[in-house]
């Protein structure tokens, strides 16, 4: 698939949460780990908690505790709740994001939410920071497979009548550019977040970018209207 000569690339840009637009990623992994001290569990090192960053809590969960029997799970989950949200109030947008989002929208560029958070933490981190009204639809892992399966796009693409060719996924995780490849859209990394930038690297997004004003540079020419 080429991308399109016109610089007017993109019609629709879907954007991964925590990590990408909120910098939440250290956050995360520290509820990690404390859920699995407080289940008695291995406390996993920094880099695998953060890994996970991205999939759906009962996927996550599975990755972080591979020996933690299935009927478990849902404590772990609740483990994790409890500490993230004790201190998800106080979590921000990375620099730029709420000035660059309410451009695109200016410009007509359609914006979407794929992200591996719930329906209500989705909904309560775009209340909180005032961006509700920026993106004509989302699709959480309550609705959809967890990352890196491509059903978030596909409904994405699919609900909003836009060509695959056409749409751009943004994230800091190889499971969002995984998803990306699986879906057929075209990928953006940002290495600010949960992966290093050399695993973004190896799937071959169209760039990866290590702050969001260096996005937006990078997009700003290319999005359609």
């Amino acid at each position: 698939m080429n991308l399109p000569a016109d610089t007017a690339a993109f019609d629709l840009i879907v954007f991964d949460w925590d990590g990408t637009l909120m910098d939440s990623t250290a956050h995360i992994t520290r509820s990690i780990q404390r859920a699995c001290a407080d289940l008695g569990l291995p406390v996993p090192e920094r880099s695998r908690a953060s890994h996970v960053i991205g999939l759906g809590l009962v996927d996550a969960m599975r990755h972080v505790c591979p020996g933690l029997p299935s009927a478990r799970y849902q404590d772990m989950v609740e483990a994790y709740r409890h500490h993230y949200l004790a201190g998800d109030a106080v979590i921000e947008l990375f620099d730029g994001v709420a000035a660059a989002l309410a451009h695109y929208q200016q410009r007509g560029v359609l914006l979407a939410v794929a992200t591996g958070k719930s329906r209500i933490g989705l909904d309560r981190a775009m209340q909180h920071t005032g961006l509700t009204d920026c993106f004509v639809a989302t699709r959480t892992v309550d609705e959809c497979h967890s990352k890196p399966h491509p059903q978030m796009l596909d409904d994405l693409t699919q609900v909003l009548g836009v060509d695959k060719r056409r749409t751009l996924m943004v994230g800091d995780t190889t499971h969002d550019l995984q998803m990306a490849l699986n879906a057929g859209t075209w990928a953006a990394g940002v290495s600010y977040g949960a992966h290093p930038v050399d695993a973004l690297h190896a799937l071959s997004p169209l760039g990866c970018f290590d702050s969001f004003g260096a996005l937006d540079t990078w997009l700003s020419p290319r999005l359609s209207a």
